[in-house]
């Protein structure tokens, strides 16, 4: 047995101890032989050291590397293993449960961020596990069954991590983008993390100075990701560009159009919808739709008008039938949505039926039941 710095750590070694991860986790089992991915995976993890065998370390610097193909197939095979593990365990769980173990890991990242101390691998497999119950996750109905004020930062992230997945679907990205996109909504606010949190959650008007400080969150958070090997440059770019508009008018480059990353371009969309529909410590949460039709105005200018509009049809076109609380505190149930006017739809209130497209002084404020 032998203790091997990582840096000297090359594909073929033999693991003779598990190798955890810093929550304690197992990262890598006595016996694996290294792969080149899972030296990425011991770098993103700050692992320092592992123990392998020395004999066999011998032998293979005495003969010839393994066949690249013969590698890339057990790989795959390896992490298709993995997966399916993955998958085994989630189906013993409930969304709530991996949603809240997201929150705490998502906090973890933060905390480490200012040191770069990201735990990716965790984040990614802990955010695909969670994709694993999406079925259950409604964009419009969905509320943290526990949630603090102060900790609105997290669920936003979770929040637009899951609404990106579901958006870069129904924009029709290649599924290889799917989970990237989700991970660049997890991650777009990590530059707050280096941010003064008093800023951030000041209930007060910022002067010019502070505003420009809490605007940096978006190149802070660039520095930060630009660090991890693990992930690829839409995620990177969408935590610099999510605040960038299609007129030229957003922070901090002042991109225009199809210069923003198609990412950052349904982060923002996302983002901006669960920004103003969770509670925060100096605003309280607003009607999902309402918001839509804020959203909606949003795209003349701002935000990327196609993802608006795919964004609005889909998050509204399955509820019909679906109970809710108009503005004046009356109980209604949604009996039909015009296609053109889909955050106004036509409820039944104790046999009345109304217009919500002719009445505009009222909306619905609360959603209370599928």
């Amino acid at each position: 047995m032998a203790l091997m710095s990582i840096i000297d750590l090359k594909p073929g070694a033999k693991l003779v101890k598990d190798v955890h991860t810093p929550l304690g986790g197992l990262l890598l089992p006595k016996g694996k032989v290294i792969l080149p991915r899972d030296l990425d995976i011991l770098r993103a993890f700050l692992i320092q050291t592992v123990d392998i065998d020395s004999n066999q370390t011998k032998q293979n610097n005495s003969s010839p590397p393994q066949d690249s193909k013969k590698q890339e197939i057990e790989q795959k095979r390896e992490e298709d293993a993995q997966f399916e593990e993955i998958v085994r365990s989630a189906e013993l769980t409930s969304f709530d449960e991996e949603y809240d173990k997201m929150i705490t890991l998502i906090k973890k990242a933060f905390n480490g961020a200012g040191a770069f101390d990201i735990p990716i691998f965790e984040l990614r497999t802990q955010l695909e596990i969670l994709i694993l119950h999406i079925k259950k996750y409604q964009v419009l109905y969905f509320v943290p069954s526990s949630i603090k004020k102060e900790e609105y930062m997290f669920h936003n992230g979770v929040l637009t991590a899951l609404t990106s997945y579901l958006l870069a679907q129904w924009c029709k990205l290649p599924s290889k983008d799917w989970v990237q996109v989700a991970l660049a909504g997890l991650l777009h606010n990590i530059g707050n993390s280096k941010i003064d949190q008093s800023l951030i959650m000041s209930p007060n008007l910022l002067s010019n100075l502070e505003e420009e400080e809490v605007r940096k969150h978006t190149t802070y958070g660039y520095n930060i990701l630009k660090q991890v090997k693990a992930i690829n440059d839409g995620v990177k770019l969408t935590a610099l560009q999510h605040h960038e508009k299609i007129d030229g008018s957003g922070y901090p480059l002042k991109l225009v159009g199809e210069q923003i990353h198609i990412y950052a371009r349904i982060v923002a969309v996302a983002d901006i919808f669960h920004a103003m529909t969770l509670d925060k410590p100096y605003k309280e949460s607003q009607s999902p739709y309402l918001v839509l039709e804020q959203i909606l105005l949003e795209s003349f200018g701002k935000l990327d008008p196609k993802i608006v509009q795919i964004f609005i049809r889909r998050a509204t076109q399955f509820h019909q039938g679906t109970i809710v609380r108009l503005s004046d505190e009356r109980i209604g149930e949604i009996i039909f949505t015009d296609r053109d006017h889909p955050t106004r739809p036509m409820v039944s209130v104790e046999g009345t039926i109304v217009n919500l497209v002719a009445q505009r002084q009222l909306y619905i404020r609360e959603l209370i039941q599928k």
